[in-house]
């Protein structure tokens, strides 16, 4: 993307503010937040967890902000610190200020983000759009990857199906609240999400994004993935279409794991939260005896 994200009014900034201070109520953990300056602009991120395990860096789906991964961040934390960001280009509280023009800028701007929390190696879990950009901070910036888990990678690894894009676009052409509570029941079925996790949703409205969108790999990408990978989907998923994903994922980078999970969709992790955190987990722990974490 060449442009540069922004709210589209003030008061579309002061509505999500509000909305994003009443969010920081659900996050159950302790937590320090800093402001890390990036040549992309301020990068917004909370600390919280503690233990000697490598660190976990969060990166969260579109619409989104690090807060939402308040349901699974105690599961997560547990021996390790967790760091949830606030992906530039993304509404929340980071600040954009030049653009991500490529792919490897990602990895430039997560590299960045790593050297003003003085980290070295860090492990990274990204969940739909955010799936995407650890898919490109693997590529780009692998050298900084202890591994890279990726729940439900929609376009990543297999194209969205057209009937779903087309779907989208209709609900995107009414964007009313009735309309954002049908795609949400669409897309993430089995999902409950509060008043206040609405709020910031509706409010992220007032953000012009820049946080690019996925695009399946090539067949050389893929293969060039170098830090261990997990992928996670949700049989029912009517985005990801995890049977082509996972046979290309067979194919052109066998060491991968690959875990779908039967009956949930592209929300299993609100749908089947510890079984997500667990299986994430367990995967993190195989890779953190070969990595000494920078603090």
């Amino acid at each position: 993307m060449t442009r540069i994200g922004r709210f589209k009014s003030d008061a579309a900034r002061e509505t999500y503010l509000r909305a994003y201070a009443a969010l920081e109520e659900l996050w159950p953990l302790p937590s320090t937040q800093v402001d890390v300056p990036t040549r992309f602009g301020s990068t917004h991120v909370r600390r919280s967890g503690s233990g000697d395990g490598v660190p976990l860096v969060l990166l969260h789906g579109f619409g989104g902000n690090g807060l939402y991964w308040h349901d699974v961040v105690e599961g997560l934390a547990r021996g390790r610190v967790v760091y949830a960001l606030d992906t530039v280009g993304s509404a929340g509280r980071s600040v954009q200020t030049a653009p991500l023009s490529g792919d490897a800028d990602y990895g430039a701007w997560f590299s960045e983000v790593l050297d003003g929390l003085g980290l070295d190696r860090v492990h990274v879990l990204g969940e739909s759009q955010g799936a995407w950009h650890a898919t490109l901070v693997a590529l780009h910036a692998a050298d900084r990857v202890a591994s890279v888990s990726l729940i439900e990678p929609n376009g990543v690894v297999a194209r969205i199906p057209v009937r779903a894009l087309l779907k989208m676009l209709t609900f995107g052409a009414n964007p009313t609240d009735e309309g954002w509570r049908k795609m949400a029941e669409w897309l993430t079925p089995g999902v409950t999400m509060t008043d206040v996790e609405w709020a910031c949703m509706k409010a992220a409205q007032g953000y012009r994004t820049a946080a690019g969108w996925a695009r399946p790999l090539k067949d050389a990408e893929l293969e060039s993935i170098a830090p261990p990978l997990l992928a996670i989907y949700g049989a029912e998923s009517v985005l990801s279409d995890p049977p082509v994903a996972s046979r290309r994922l067979a194919e052109h980078l066998p060491d991968a794991e690959i875990e779908t999970f039967p009956g949930v969709g592209h929300g299993l992790r609100g749908q089947i939260p510890d079984q997500v955190t667990a299986r994430t987990v367990k995967f993190m722990a195989r890779h953190d005896e070969a990595v000494r974490p920078g603090r």
